[in-house]
């Protein structure tokens, strides 16, 4: 089944030489490539992997989980840190005395792992990187999202501009026949003044859409770093049968924010282990040597083994195990709300690709029934059986029944999008 069309109305209707008529054949077309040739329309996916490509945080993620992938690299190491070395020297000479007593001592020495401390540092750097890794994925999600609101604000500026250079060009058709019925004196100066004032609000109002283009168009090419426009149009209601949105408990456990607020708490938890295990500071061995040169001393030189045992203190260790509970205790709140919100986002998708879909409905039986009356107005008015106020007055309605068309198409598309986003199941 076919997603609805927005000039499906229009099928079977003729409008003679409107060009507003014509205007909403083109404004309406399915696929915004067919609208201007100025504009280069890409599809969907490229449009995302472009932006993707060109998005600044996808490197700081990437950094982020590089650094934690180094560091469980590093905690494969025999030992907690790098070796100290110590040295010391003695000489009587400095204290004024001649005597020939020296003495040289020096040592090296290396941090040992406690029970379980250098697993634990290890799986802690591998949650991390995990982590890292899956909020790739959220990022992803979230400049899909930017790409289809930003093609629908720069494709809807187009077909702005389309409608309101359509409505520009019939009031200036009716402002040549109201400028030759004043010049032979078959009306007033009062129809000339309405007329002159529906041109310069159309003006206006096409000055208006093509700033629109500019800014959007320009904010869209900052995201994507190429030019080029998104068809959005592609998402009809064969997008929807590939996903899989009635099915949501897949839907939230297989969500990437779902899953990073789950490895944040798996990556806590291992924090905290790792906290436990961390119960005082890290003992020291190591090896000394000592050599003398004092005068008939019958030894030169000593070697042996030295040990440093810290002992636990609340004041070093309950800082270290506080702050991996905290760590936990958010990241337990965070997935929880991570759950409540893509619970919410998947009912509020839902109900805005229905309520889209009613919209355009009624957007299209508006629109069709507002050209037409737009139409017969102005055909009434050259017969003089209607004013001519009121034939300004249906074109300005026709020309906002077409804005509002446009939006309630962009939204349908974009609604449907949005739920391939939010499902993982972009077609």
């Amino acid at each position: 089944m076919s997603g609805p069309t927005s000039n499906s109305f229009l099928k079977g209707r003729r409008y003679g030489g409107s060009v507003l008529g014509l205007a909403a054949l083109l404004i309406c077309a399915p696929a915004y490539g067919q609208t201007s040739s100025r504009d280069i329309s890409i599809s969907v996916h490229e449009a995302i992997t472009d932006a993707w490509n060109n998005d600044p945080v996808r490197t700081e993620l990437q950094t982020n989980q590089q650094s934690a992938d180094a560091r469980a690299k590093a905690a494969q190491s025999w030992f907690a840190g790098g070796p100290t070395l110590s040295a010391d020297y003695y000489d009587d000479r400095i204290g004024g005395s001649h005597l020939g007593y020296i003495t040289w001592q020096g040592g090296v020495s290396v941090p040992l792992w406690l029970p379980g401390q250098g697993t634990a540092t290890e799986n802690v750097a591998h949650a991390d990187a995990r982590t890292a890794l899956i909020r790739l994925d959220v990022e992803r999600m979230a400049v899909a999202v930017r790409v289809v609101d930003a093609a629908g604000a720069a494709i809807l500026a187009r077909k702005r501009e389309t409608a309101a250079l359509a409505t520009l060009s019939a009031l200036e058709r009716i402002s040549s026949a109201v400028s030759r019925a004043v010049r032979v004196g078959e009306s007033g100066s009062v129809d000339s003044q309405a007329v002159t004032a529906q041109l310069a609000d159309a003006r206006s109002e096409l000055e208006g859409a093509r700033e629109e283009i500019f800014t959007s168009r320009a904010a869209l090419q900052t995201l994507l770093g190429v030019d080029g426009i998104p068809d959005i149009t592609q998402a009809d209601r064969r997008w929807l049968v590939l996903t899989r949105a009635n099915n949501l408990r897949w839907v939230e456990d297989d969500d990437p924010r779902v899953r990073a607020a789950h490895e944040e708490v798996i990556a806590a938890q291992a924090q905290v282990r790792l906290a436990r295990a961390s119960f005082m500071p890290n003992p020291e061995v190591g090896v000394d040597a000592i050599d003398q040169a004092q005068y008939g001393s019958p030894w030169d030189t000593q070697v042996g083994f030295n040990v440093r045992v810290p002992l636990p203190n609340a004041v070093t260790t309950t800082p270290v195990t506080s702050a991996a509970r905290d760590r936990l205790a958010a990241a337990s709140r965070q997935e929880i709300q991570a759950r409540r919100a893509v619970q919410n986002e998947m009912a509020q998708v839902r109900a805005r690709v229905e309520a889209a879909t009613t919209t355009l409905d009624d957007a299209r039986v508006s629109a069709s029934a507002m050209l037409r009356r737009a139409d017969a107005m102005e055909h009434s008015w050259r017969l003089g059986e209607s004013p001519l106020i009121e034939a300004l007055r249906a074109r300005t309605d026709a020309y906002r029944s077409l804005l509002a068309l446009n939006r309630a198409e962009i939204a349908w598309h974009g609604a449907i999008i949005r739920i391939g986003i939010a499902t993982g199941t972009m077609p």
